[in-house]
């Protein structure tokens, strides 16, 4: 498998991104990463607003729910994260007794033509993180416009592995739908370490913020990086 620096650095332009890692002390943990190209993708921030890891303007006052939602929240059982608005659907209904699988289901991507980005969830189990589900609503690479719904369970992640799903793949000149999910290495013995491995692998001139979460502390204990 490629390691995850390797696997970023070739990505020059990855959007936004979910990461499931066993770190080699044995902890599993969850991160989440923002590209942006424009003013408003990079005007930006990650903030804790009561239990919840929120992604909200640096200095725009009005809301966009396309950059601005809720990245990072948590139920009893499961760390839930992603890049827009259906962490907090996804959340409600895990609260009401669905199964992750079926949290995940019936989700759309953004409704932003041409690009069309996926919106991307991952669940982290609070046991201990020996069971993660990850979710894509990814829209199709040629001209059907109905979403596509992958739902990925991952167990008994080995240290040093990782699943990682992208919103993009890019040359650094054109922009496509990212493939499905990458498996892949890391290096990092906490979670310190492996935030500085997907910080470290990131475009300097596109990435606006990433954090790594540990699902046993919910949001408000994340670890955070910004531009």
């Amino acid at each position: 498998m490629t390691d995850l620096k390797t696997l970023l650095a070739s990505n020059p332009y990855p959007g936004r991104g979910v990461l499931v890692a066993r770190t080699h002390s044995g902890a599993v943990l969850g991160g989440y990463f923002l590209t942006g190209r424009s003013a408003a993708s990079k005007d930006r921030a990650l903030r804790v607003v009561g239990d919840e890891l929120v992604v909200g303007p640096t200095a725009a006052t009005e809301h966009d729910p396309l950059r601005h939602y809720a990245a990072a929240t948590a139920t009893d059982d499961w760390l839930v994260f992603g890049n827009g608005e259906q962490v907090s659907q996804v959340t409600d209904r895990l609260r009401k007794g669905e199964s992750a699988a079926d949290s995940l289901g019936e989700l759309e991507y953004e409704p932003d033509p041409p690009i069309r980005t996926s919106r991307i969830t991952a669940l982290l189990s609070r046991d201990g993180g020996r069971t993660a589900v990850l979710g894509a609503a990814r829209p199709s690479s040629g001209l059907r416009l109905s979403t596509n719904v992958m739902t990925l369970t991952v167990r008994d992640l080995e240290p040093g592995e990782a699943v990682l799903l992208t919103t993009y793949l890019s040359d650094g000149r054109t922009v496509s739908v990212a493939r499905p999910f990458e498996e892949t290495t890391v290096s990092g013995r906490d979670g310190e370490e492996l935030l500085d491995e997907i910080w470290s692998a990131l475009n300097p001139q596109l990435r606006v913020a990433a954090v790594v979460l540990d699902p046993s502390q919910g949001p408000t204990a994340a670890i955070q990086r910004s531009a």
